[in-house]
């Protein structure tokens, strides 16, 4: 097969542009530029096998192995290549009918596009197949292993190695497997860890096979070297092997390399566990014996017995006082464990120093006290004090005691410092001592029923005992089931609220309890307003209770509770009453419509109060506001029906009102009132809202009245029996699904959309009511079909009220507020007419004229439209000022503003009246309120803003006293119930001042640390992050010196004690680890520091992130521009400068190249100054300059034939045989 040559574009731009630094050999003048043989500049491929296969064969420049291309003294790494054979029998698609274009060239190009390597083909004359990849190393690598896997056939094999260095081979996180498999072009297959199989199954190539199997061997053999030991010894031991704080077993660690397990003492275990090179295990099992043998030989024990409740303090926080002991005498302590009833503790050491331990251990067993002291369980509380007064002042004086009270037993636990306890116990027994003498207790039994009696409402009975004896009533809860009740305060005080309890006791038993079943609906009426009408039965039976049950626990029972006489008097006189209340209770409903509501109520009510009288009857009318036209009549039957005449006889004079019945057979009566009375209805509503009455069910009738205006009377009652007529002929119902924001708009303005849809298909089409449960249901009836025809038509217009657009449009500022007024009312009937459209319009300040429209298309278009109709009426709108005394104000707008309401409606005007003055008569008080005058100064606030806020909040004048005169007194003037709220206020603001300066005193505390000046920049970090990480996470003030400031070195950290004590190690842990940081200087080419430090610091950030490092670059200017400066713990150095000097090898690759084109596309007078013609690029030793060659002629057709056309073969070249 013929060679296939490549040139790099390096090389090529190097011969370009002359370069003369190259080496020099031979005899080539030192000012031309080095000229590269044909073999180097054109390497041909591998005839057959792989490279150096043959004996006594030169190794091919395409080699298996990557290698640089280089040109003298300078070696720059191109872009790496990679060739490899595959031979025939292993080819995975052997066609080679079409080379370049089947399955091959498809799986090439593939890997190309996903790995960015340049892969090229080609055939030999074995019809192996010879690949050459190029490209950056991982893509290469990654290409390579791609390319083994979808070419090459790929062969097994199994490699056994212990289980238990299966890990190993993984890697953490399975790191070292993937590089494995990426090295070695293969698929290694590892059992998982419940499988008992150790055999590791590897796929892939011959050679990637080879290649894998060597390198887990390798693996494998490495962990040979390391052993584990497990030496058994006694447990009472391995505090000696251990050492105080674990500071032994550490160093020998250290010094072997080895690790060192040992349980701990709460594990009862005693096999000590060393891992490690077997050398060093070996080493440390020495030693650890060594140890162990001395100590068993030398050391005897003593038990000695300390009380139980004593060991804690011998043990110490988290053992550390054992540790001390063993520390200090070298003598280990063994406790019994916590759970056992065992008192003997055992001494272990040498005999000369058992004696020092044994005394550190009673002094550390005697150096915390438990006292408890004798009180009775009811004292407890009142030597706690109230809100832990008593006990607070002990333990302030003494805070190292800790007092326990235990409920329901009569002992104070007292643990602390034996002198402390001593002084605590004192303290406590006088106080004791003091309240036996002043305290007294009795205890009785009431039973449980009687408890909420006694408690009375929200708890005013046993308040105005406890008020008035000064005691204590203690009352066991419901749950405790127990009658228990407690009297604790001053002896005289004790036994004066016992008698009256026994006195209150006595009286309940005697009472009797009724309970009368009332009809809740009456409960109201009984009561009366304002409870009037139930406080007459009350002043007329005094000695009895009445308990209604609360409104919303529906129940009909009233409780009357008393002397028995009087209950059953007072349940006869409510028994009565009831009786008339039912009496009256009668109820009609009389539709009259709306428009003559007020004609029947006549001016200033005379019409209805004139009726209300005669007929001794309630009428209800429905208020403004609501869409009913019913009046409700209430009282006894003949009444109502003689009231219901007379308001008729109005409505008949007032209009043209017609009557008429219609007989329908009584069996279609449901179905033309429809589900929930919708077909009915939708009449009604149709026809002027007309009144259609049915004869009620059971009655038989056929008879239906129709009320209404004559003209509507007429059409509703053909509609009535043309629906009969349907119902009889033909009736189809359907439903469609439509939510309940788009009926307004499906209906249209005055009904125009569903009357052109009736219109069209002849359907009825009936929407739910606002009280109908379903209100997304609409119905449908008709023939069926119009019926599918009007459902077809309202599915279309609902889709297309699905579809939600968004739009917008321009209000001018000035109207805004109409549409967002009277919270938002314009806008709420906006979204109920036209399906739901939500419209937005900007805040209040922003100056913006847009207003956003969202919803279904039709909706928002329709809702446009309606807005410039708004806008254009609010133009055309004057504003006139008519004076109107104060006086009349009230009377103009009537009862809760229902008059003024009515007149803005009807005449679609707005009404707005000035601010009421105030013409109450103030009576300010002025009251003193004793505040520290050291606070005076919080309580003003900056610039007087504090008081100004309390003085505006709280509508008083506060005056502070001059601070000179110090006083503690501040005044407040005002009305009352101000100045009480103020001085509330004033109190609470006091609080929490004084509890801000007691946390001030706490945040106060400061220490100074010295860290060398040449550390601070790094504390402080880039922008202050680090400095701001550790005040953030440790709540503390950190101030570092100022320039010229003495001491340089003094750090200061303020706050919380224990903040600062954690921020203070967190620094000290900071520099310790700058001063473990080394720097050391690295010389990179200037020209690639830019592409290094990327567009604004970028690539850099992210370097010094990944190697934990500070890099350095040098200012422009430096006198060593090239000297880069890494700055972080040695092993992270040395990785840092590695991966810049890769980086500066890639980076100069690029600038070289640039360079040079630069270079190349100079004027020709540039080069060398001396006007030759360019040389291009020449090469030494061509086939076509060899004895009797000559280099082909471009112009001659015979050398460069045009495709289809034969020429007649001349002698051979050193090109090889022609081929058309």
């Amino acid at each position: 097969m013929s060679s296939v040559a490549v040139l790099t574009p390096e090389s090529f731009a190097e011969h370009r542009s002359g370069l003369k630094d190259q080496e020099i050999t031979g005899c080539v003048p030192e000012d031309e530029a080095y000229i590269p043989t044909y073999l180097e500049a054109f390497p041909p491929l591998p005839e057959k096998g792989t490279p150096g296969e043959k004996a006594g064969e030169p190794p091919s420049a395409w080699g298996s192995k990557i290698r640089p291309f280089t040109w003298g003294k300078k070696h720059f790494q191109l872009l790496c290549a990679q060739v490899f054979h595959v031979p025939l029998e292993e080819r995975r698609y052997k066609d080679n009918s079409q080379f370049g274009e089947g399955e091959e060239a498809k799986v090439c190009l593939d890997i190309m596009q996903r790995t960015g390597a340049h892969i090229e083909l080609s055939l030999a004359k074995d019809q192996g197949l010879s690949i050459m990849v190029t490209g950056k190393v991982d893509s290469v690598m990654k290409a390579r292993k791609e390319i083994v896997a979808r070419l090459q056939t790929q062969a097994s094999a199994t490699v056994t190695i212990p289980k238990e260095h299966h890990r190993f081979v993984i890697g953490k996180n399975g790191e070292k497997l993937q590089e494995l498999e990426l090295k070695t072009a293969t698929k290694i297959a590892i059992p998982r860890p419940d499988d008992l199989s150790a055999n590791i199954r590897i796929t892939g190539t011959k050679e990637g096979i080879e290649k894998a199997r060597h390198e887990i061997l390798l693996i494998s053999a490495e962990q040979d070297k390391r052993a584990v030991e497990r030496l058994s010894l006694e447990k009472a031991f391995h505090p000696f092997i251990a050492g105080a704080h674990n500071r032994l077993v550490q160093e020998l660690s250290q010094d072997t390399g080895a690790r060192i397990s040992i349980p701990p003492s709460s594990l009862p275990k005693d096999e000590i566990v060393i891992t490690g090179e077997k050398e060093a295990v070996a080493l440390a099992v020495s030693r650890i014996r060594a140890i162990y043998e001395d100590k068993k030989r030398k050391t005897t024990t003593i038990s000695v017995e300390v009380k139980k409740s004593q060991h804690k303090y011998i043990i110490g926080p988290k053992g550390n006082t054992l540790q001390e002991i063993l520390e200090a005498t070298g003598v280990s302590v063994e406790m019994p464990p916590l759970d056992s009833s065992s008192e003997t503790i055992i001494l272990r050491g040498e005999p000369d120093k058992l004696g020092p331990a044994l005394t550190q251990v009673y002094a550390k067993a005697k150096s915390v006290m438990v006292v408890e002291v004798t009180a009775p369980a009811w004292l407890h509380r009142f030597i706690i004090g109230k809100k832990g007064q008593n006990i607070g002042r002990i333990t302030q004086q003494l805070p190292r005691v800790h007092i326990e009270f235990t409920d329901g037993e009569e002992r104070i636990s007292l643990e602390g410092p034996t002198e402390e306890v001593e002084q605590a116990q004192a303290q406590i027994q006088e106080i004791i001592k003091d309240l036996l003498v002043r305290m007294d207790y009795t205890e009785i039994n009431i039973d449980q029923r009687f408890h909420r009696h006694l408690i009375g409402k929200n708890g005013a009975n046993i308040n105005r005992i406890k008020e008035q004896y000064k005691v204590s009533v203690r009352i066991a809860q419901d749950s405790e089931r127990s009658g228990l009740v407690r009297i604790e305060g001053d002896p005289k005080g004790v036994q004066l609220a016992r008698r009256e309890l026994m006195e209150m006791v006595q009286r309940m038993e005697n009472e009797r309890t009724k309970d009368l079943i009332v009809e809740q609906k009456f409960h109201r009426t009984i009561i009366g307003q304002k409870g009037e009408k139930i406080k007459e039965v009350r002043d007329k039976f005094p000695e009895v209770i009445i308990n209604f049950p609360d409104p919303s626990q529906k129940s009909d029972i009233v409780q009357l509770r008393g002397p028995k006489n009087e209950v059953e008097k007072c349940a006869k006189f409510l028994q009565k009453i009831i009786a008339d209340l039912i009496e009256n209770s009668f109820s009609l409903s009389v539709p009259i419509f709306k428009q003559f509501h007020k004609n029947i109520i006549g001016k200033g009510g005379a019409n209805i109060k004139k009726i209300r009288e005669e007929t001794n009857t309630k009428i209800d009318l429905p208020t403004e506001n609501s869409n009913s036209e019913m009046i409700v009549i209430t009282g006894k039957k003949n009444n109502c029906e003689a009231a219901r005449d007379r308001i008729l006889a109005i409505q008949r004079e007032l209009a043209n009102i017609k009557e008429a019945e219609v007989t329908i057979p009584a069996k279609l009566h449901n179905s033309l009132i429809g589900s929930k009375g919708c077909l009915v209805r939708s009449i009604m509503e149709d026809c002027g809202g007309v009144h259609i009455h049915f004869p009620s069910e059971g009655s038989g009738s056929d008879k239906v009245t129709i009320r209404g205006p004559a003209g509507e009377v007429e059409k509703a009652k053909r509609q009535l029996l043309q629906l009969a007529e349907e119902k009889q002929v033909n009736n189809f119902t359907a439903e469609l699904q439509a939510k309940p924001e788009y009926h307004k708009f499906l209906i249209g303005r005055g009904g125009a959309n569903i009357r052109r849809v009736r219109d069209k298909t002849g359907a009825r089409i009936i929407f739910p009511s606002p009280d109908d449960t379903e209100q997304e249901l609409i119905t449908i009836v008709g023939k069926e079909e119009a019926v599918r025809q009007a459902q077809k038509e309202l599915e279309s217009l609902v889709k297309n009220l699905d579809d939600v657009v968004e739009d917008s449009m321009v209000v001018d500022v000035r109207h805004h507020r109409h549409f967002v007024c009277r919270r938002g009312q314009v806008l709420r009937e906006l979204a109920e007419e036209y399906g739901g459209v939500a419209v937005s319009f900007p805040r209040t300040g922003a100056n913006s004229q847009r207003v956003i429209l969202k919803g279904a298309k039709d909706c928002v278009e329709a809702a446009k439209k309606r807005i410039q109709e708004i806008i254009e009426d609010l133009e055309s709108q004057v504003t006139v000022e008519v004076a109107i005394p104060q006086r009349y104000h009230r009377a103009i707008m009537g009862p809760k503003g229902c008059r003024i309401q009515h007149i803005t409606r009807e005449h679609e005007v707005l009404i707005k009246f000035p601010e009421r003055e105030d013409s109450t008569a103030l009576v300010p008080i002025t009251e003193d309120v004793e505040v520290s005058y050291e606070l005076h100064r919080y309580i003003i606030g900056q610039k007087g803003s504090g008081i100004r806020k309390m003085m505006e909040e709280y509508e008083v004048n506060i005056w502070v006293p001059q601070p000179e005169k110090q006083l503690d007194v501040i005044k407040v003037t005002g009305l009352a119930a101000n100045v009480e709220r103020a001085k509330q206020g004033l109190l609470e603001r006091v609080k929490e001042l004084q509890a801000e300066q007691e946390d001030r005193a706490l945040r106060s505390f400061k220490v100074t640390m010295s860290v060398d000046p040449k550390f601070h920049p790094k504390i402080i970090g880039r922008k202050g992050a680090v400095i701001s990480q550790i005040r953030k996470d440790h709540d503390v003030s950190i101030q570092f010196p100022d320039k010229g400031d003495e001491q340089q070195d003094l750090i200061v950290i303020s706050g919380y004690e224990r903040n600062v004590e954690e921020a203070r190690q967190a620094i000290q842990q900071l520099v310790a680890e700058l001063q473990e940081m080394v720097s050391q200087d690295v010389h990179l080419d200037p020209r690639t520091h830019a592409r290094i430090i990327g567009a604004r610091g970028k690539a850099i950030r992210k370097l010094m992130e990944e190697f934990k490092v500070d890099i350095r670059f040098p200012q422009p200017g430096s006198d060593e521009p090239d000297k880069v400066t890494v700055t972080g713990l040695p092993e992270t150095v040395d990785s840092a400068i590695d991966h810049l000097l890769n980086l500066e090898e890639e980076y100069l690759l690029s600038v070289t190249e640039t360079e040079t084109l630069a270079a190349y596309m100079k004027p020709p007078s540039r080069y060398g100054g001396g006007g030759g013609a360019a040389k291009g690029f020449v090469v030494r030793d061509a086939p076509w300059n060899a004895s009797g060659n000559k280099a082909p002629d471009m112009s001659s057709a015979e050398d460069f034939p045009t495709f289809g056309t034969g020429v007649a073969p001349k002698q051979a070249s050193a090109w090889g045989p022609k081929k058309f």
